[in-house]
């Protein structure tokens, strides 16, 4: 073993290491990859960013355009209103269609996405069936990357996979390549799946003191003013002439830092009538303006406040402006694993002048935190209370980068989405399938023929399309994949096919496909299902070509086990998302996916 592969190996380690830890970005580690490949020389500058030239990583952008799309003209969401109708009260029926559906969805567009869309379906689902959410939401992610299984263009894996076979010169896989193995798994996992998870559901049922199904629930102004502890909170305040806080914006003032009081909404004059106006950071108060405050300090003195501010208490009637519930809104937001809010504090994101919404309470573990939360750094699994005008919390639907919006409260009907366009997407869409099928035009090209096709029939605009991008998955794909050319070019991919070729390789190549599924299983166990697949795709082709035997069934072995990252939730994106609203921890993950992956194994070992 030489120098230069025990230095790419260290460098592995450490990237594996900041991966378990996530006290660094994973692209950040991966940009962190390639500065260090080029500065000790193991890869010129050309190898190691030739990944931003890789045709798949242009298919999968494409990708969560598409899938932008699908959700912005109410396709994706109209698949989950038929599944609320068709379910009916039971859950045997609701876990069958869940699986089903999700499985078909994300065979076309991100399996995250598509788990992000079905996260407040199955959350409306269990509050009225009145079954806990974590007996759902394992289910959903499992589904959801059982449709990795599917197509070509079902997950990243597949991709990556399939990008290592055109390195190697040799043929690609065709759009259905993966369907044949794909639909015999489907069914026999699924029907495995869904056995097992109708009694392993019951092992699932958190937290202990039997509140879970009540936090996710559908609630009422009430129920969050109870959970969150906003009682007596509320003040409704007018500006007297000469106020100090006339013709100043909000975010200058600065009466969250100097007196614990947070503005919520704005009753102004406007043709002769109060209308209600959204408190953003750069609202600017005029006269006879009356302000919806949410007072978080309890030991500031109201008196003291409304005499420097000039300010007239008014009456407020109802408790905490639920008597205003047509004007001013609330709702509550999950934060994603990928979120830039995680670590940041709603100061340093300027949450309310980002999004127009103000953050009236946050939950850590079930339980509301005390006290003036703008410098509070924000968690993973937290849910945030935000509050403000209806029509900016519904567009927190399309904001899927940074947190999903979970149940809206009763008092608000929701409005479907705009689906006039909806007819032009499935155009699109079927029309990128058709493309890829024939193998006429490149997989790249067919994606974007179809995002240009979705844009000119204003399915998707350019602001939204570059949004609905998840780059920090893009550039974890082409910054990891000069990690296989420095395996490569030092020996390592070599030493591991030799190592294989010891332990399996004189059984045959049946042992040595199992063998290779168990390395990507636990190697998924520390890193994601991308990763994974990018480092074992050059392994796999070498122990092939070693063994003289096809390279297909090696490359596709890669990919199964890839999309099987059913053990823990740090295996892929799909089941960190399902983290905290389903109310699990890490080990639930292992309990539950290690039996399902040693279940299925066995299946998918005769294909």
């Amino acid at each position: 073993m030489n120098d230069e592969l025990l230095w790419v190996l260290g460098l592995l380690l450490a990237a594996v290491v900041l991966f378990i830890t996530g006290k660094v970005r994973m692209d950040v580690v991966a940009l962190l990859v390639i500065v260090a490949f080029v500065l000790s020389g193991t890869l010129t500058l050309a190898e190691a960013t030739a990944g931003f030239s890789d045709p798949n990583v242009l298919l999968i952008a494409a990708l969560f355009v598409i899938g932008d799309g699908l959700v912005r003209t109410g396709i994706a969401l109209s698949v989950g209103d038929w599944l609320v109708r068709m379910a009916g009260n039971s859950e045997l029926r609701m876990l069958l269609l869940l699986m089903v559906t999700v499985s078909a969805l994300g065979a076309f567009m991100s399996s995250t996405g598509v788990v992000a869309i079905f996260i407040p379906v199955v959350l409306s689902v269990a509050q009225r069936m009145k079954t806990p959410p974590g007996r759902l939401m394992m289910p959903l992610s499992f589904a959801g990357l059982i449709s990795g299984m599917m197509t070509l263009v079902a997950t990243p894996p597949n991709m990556v996979v399939n990008s290592e076979l055109l390195r190697n010169d040799l043929p690609a896989f065709g759009f259905f390549a993966v369907t044949p193995i794909g639909c015999l798994v489907l069914v026999l996992v699924l029907v495995l799946g869904i056995g097992y998870m109708a009694v392993a559901s019951f092992w699932l049922t958190a937290p202990d003191d039997g509140r879970a199904g009540e936090t996710w629930q559908r609630r009422t102004f009430r129920d969050l003013i109870r959970d969150y502890r906003l009682a007596g909170r509320a003040r409704r305040l007018a500006l007297r002439a000469g106020s100090p806080l006339i013709g100043r914006r909000l975010d200058d003032l600065r009466l969250r830092d100097r007196y614990g009081a947070n503005v919520v909404g704005i009753e102004r004059w406007r043709k002769f009538r109060r209308v209600m106006v959204s408190a953003g950071g750069n609202t600017e108060l005029r006269p006879r303006d009356v302000l919806l405050i949410d007072m978080s300090a309890a030991e500031m003195d109201l008196r003291e406040f409304c005499s420097e501010q000039q300010l007239e208490p008014m009456v407020l009637r109802g408790e905490y402006f639920s008597s205003q519930e047509r004007d001013v809104g609330m709702a509550e937001v999950s934060l994603i694993p990928d979120s830039a809010l995680l670590g940041h504090s709603l100061r340093e994101v300027a949450f309310r002048s980002r999004y127009g919404l103000n953050v009236a309470g946050i939950r850590r573990n079930s339980e509301a935190l005390p006290g003036v939360l703008i410098d509070e750094p924000l968690q993973l699994g937290d849910i945030l209370l935000v509050i403000g005008d209806w029509k900016r919390i519904r567009q927190l639907q399309s904001r899927t980068r940074d947190f999903i919006l979970l149940n809206l409260p009763a008092e608000v009907d929701q409005v479907a989405p705009a689906a006039s366009q909806a007819p032009h997407a499935l155009l699109a869409l079927v029309l990128m399938v058709g493309m890829m099928i024939t193998d006429h035009v490149p997989n790249p090209i067919a994606a974007l023929i179809a995002c240009l096709l979705m844009g000119k029939f204003r399915c998707i605009y350019m602001n939204s399309a570059y949004k609905a991008i998840h780059w920090p998955s893009l550039i974890l794909i082409v910054d990891m994949m000069p990690f296989a050319l420095a395996l490569e070019k030092t020996g390592g991919v070599d030493v591991v096919v030799r190592l294989l070729m010891r332990l399996s390789g004189g059984a045959g190549a049946h042992m040595m496909l199992l063998s290779l599924f168990i390395l990507c299983a636990v190697t998924g166990l520390f890193i994601s299902n991308t990763a994974t697949a990018v480092l074992m795709a050059p392994i796999a082709l070498g122990a092939a070509h070693q063994m003289g035997v096809s390279p297909y069934p090696f490359a596709m072995i890669v990919a199964v086990a890839a999309s099987a990252a059913f053990m823990t939730p740090v295996s892929s994106p799909v089941n960190t998302l399902v983290l905290g609203t389903g109310g699990y921890k890490f080990s639930d993950f292992v309990r539950i996916g290690v039996p399902f992956t040693l279940l299925v194994v066995p299946l998918l070992y005769p294909f």
